[in-house]
């Protein structure tokens, strides 16, 4: 179940991608534990001021919404 919940968060993670690559970012899936997803956002996107608004109210808002079993996305500097 856990490799399965993974792959999705992955595919999920590569629809996101091309937006923060277009404004000069990055997103890295790290690992999935607990029903926490650890990510590493990168390029222009560490740093930002608008990062933790990026994390939660995007990234974290899509993730848990097709996947509901995740209580939190975490940064991972």
């Amino acid at each position: 179940m856990k490799k399965k919940t993974e792959q999705k968060i992955k595919d999920l993670i590569e629809k996101i991608r091309p937006y923060l690559i277009n404004d000069g970012g990055d997103l890295e899936f790290i690992k999935y534990e607990k029903n926490v997803v650890y990510v590493k956002l990168t390029g222009a996107c560490e740093g930002c001021p608008m990062m933790d608004i990026t994390l939660k109210d995007g990234i974290e808002e899509l993730l848990k919404n097709e996947i509901p079993e995740i209580i939190e996305v975490r940064n991972v500097s």
